[in-house]
């Protein structure tokens, strides 16, 4: 059966969706999007949608920043969400990406014509450097965007662009992904992956003011780690070479969940290996997310009812 997406209204076959090449989507990349993670309980045979609200509630801040007309309810985002995973009768883990753009024939400054598609496919399809066991990183040379250029707060297409620098660079002088600096010169995030530390037992994470995407990933680890684990975390600015002395590292998102780091700028983070803190909190997560350990309780909503 052909993959079905939602597109202005309908489920479709998605080779017969279509939009206007000449749209500020396509010529300028005026769009706004979240990355959504279902995954699959064999043993429920139920799959859960992961912190559905809290990446609708992202939605609509990212559209009041760029000025996007503001069409969709929450209560909308969730239908039209919930309609198309199920028409695909997906029973896998699998990604969302649930987009709302500017359509027609407007200009970079349209609000109008507000247009969206909800897009869902299997986790083992997404992008390859989200499916490694561990990553060789580098520090960037590219700096990241900062609130007064493209606010990293904005999840946008268009901001994506600074993402793909890094990591062309990156693969291109043989790393696996990157991890870049703000414009203060401290350690920021990867290319849409916020980044963890430990050092002597403390999970440290750059401040959202460090040039952060406010990452629901990245709450629920901090969540995790506190409340579930007892670790002390540390939200703070964070040096490079600092990062280099970690006992262990690791980069996180909706897409790549916990992926541990095993080198930056070719100096080894826990022997070149996941570390045990990593793995534990990893560990956690993917309960939470399956259904498997419920201790938030509404962090997973159900699709199949």
């Amino acid at each position: 059966m052909s993959r079905l997406i939602w597109l202005g209204g309908e489920i479709l076959p998605v080779e017969e969706a279509k939009i206007n090449v000449l749209a500020p989507t396509s010529q300028f990349g005026l769009n706004v999007f979240e990355g959504i993670r279902c995954y699959w309980n064999e043993e429920k045979k139920q799959l859960f949608a992961f912190r559905l609200e809290d990446h609708f509630k992202r939605l609509k801040r990212s559209q009041k920043l760029l000025q996007i007309e503001d069409k969709y309810s929450v209560d909308e985002l969730t239908k039209y969400f919930m309609d198309t995973v199920k028409a695909n009768n997906y029973k896998e883990d699998i990604a969302v990406r649930q987009t709302i753009f500017v359509d027609g024939f407007g200009t970079w400054s349209s609000k109008e014509e507000v247009n969206m598609f909800i897009s869902p496919i299997p986790k083992g399809k997404t992008s390859a450097e989200y499916n490694k066991k561990g990553l060789k990183c580098c520090i960037s040379s590219w700096e990241r965007i900062n609130d007064n250029s493209l606010s990293p707060r904005i999840k946008c297409g268009a901001n994506y662009i600074n993402s793909r620098m890094g990591q062309l660079e990156a693969l291109k002088n043989g790393y696996d992904t990157t991890i870049f600096l703000n414009k203060n010169g401290k350690i920021s995030e990867g290319p849409g992956s916020c980044f963890f530390m430990i050092k002597n037992n403390v999970l440290i994470t750059p401040l959202l003011t460090d040039g952060v995407l406010e990452s629901i990933t990245r709450d629920s680890i901090i969540k995790i780690a506190r409340n579930l684990m007892g670790l002390e975390v540390e939200e703070r600015s964070i040096d490079r070479t600092e990062a280099y002395m970690a006992d262990e590292a690791f980069l996180c998102g909706s897409a790549m969940e916990i992926t541990p780091i095993y080198s930056i700028d070719k100096y080894n983070i826990s022997d070149g290996e996941a570390g045990i803190l990593t793995k534990e909190i990893h560990k956690k997560y993917l309960e939470i997310v399956r259904g498997e350990s419920n201790p938030f309780k509404d962090w997973i909503t159900p699709i199949y009812k």
